[in-house]
């Protein structure tokens, strides 16, 4: 596998179509919820330079993006995608990993956050540093939250006055000093019980 991972530029936004029907396509298939954004969204994010890619022999094959808020004192990693063709390869492990370091390189105070229905992206940020942590927590900017209603359980975070949702919020942040961490198989096995 010949993957170039790179920071996104204007010149990616040719990609930016495929990387919506990507998202798209998840969604779709893992029943859960991705919100939707535009093409234009995503090439905008391209053009800023607030964008991670991953390209083999000319397909984007991988993606995620960089949304700040509550004027840069959050930072969210969002819309991490992988083709089926590089899923299970850690593809996604290095994508995360490149827009962790690039989230910190362009906000090194800010508070980076994620929220996810997936174990694996969980555990990917438990391993970069982030914890899980309630919403009430995460950024109270209302621009965010509108930027839920594209998922198919919006109504479930409506409903609960934005402080709980199917997702998982994670949180790193940059004062917080962690005590010896637990792998993160036994915190979700202890939820399991």
């Amino acid at each position: 596998m010949s993957v170039s991972i790179v920071v996104a530029d204007s010149s990616h936004t040719v990609y930016a179509e495929k990387i919506c029907e990507l998202m798209y396509i998840s969604a779709q298939e893992r029943g859960t919820g991705i919100a939707r954004r535009s093409p234009e969204y995503i090439a905008k994010k391209m053009s800023d330079g607030k964008a991670i890619i991953a390209i083999e022999n000319g397909e984007a094959v991988g993606f995620s993006y960089i949304e700040t808020w509550s004027h840069s004192r959050f930072v969210a990693n969002s819309g991490l995608i992988v083709a089926h063709s590089h899923r299970n390869t850690g593809l996604a492990r290095k994508i995360k990993s490149r827009i962790f370091k690039l989230s910190r390189r362009l906000y090194p105070g800010a508070k980076i956050f994620s929220i996810t229905t997936g174990l694996a992206v969980m555990k990917i940020n438990y391993e970069l540093g982030f914890r899980p942590v309630t919403f009430s927590e995460l950024t109270e900017d209302p621009d965010f939250w509108k930027g839920c209603e594209g998922c198919r359980n919006y109504d479930i975070l409506q409903r609960n006055n934005h402080k709980m949702c199917l997702c998982t919020g994670l949180l790193f942040d940059p004062e917080y000093k962690s005590a010896k961490r637990t792998p993160l198989g036994k915190i979700i096995s202890l939820f399991s019980l």
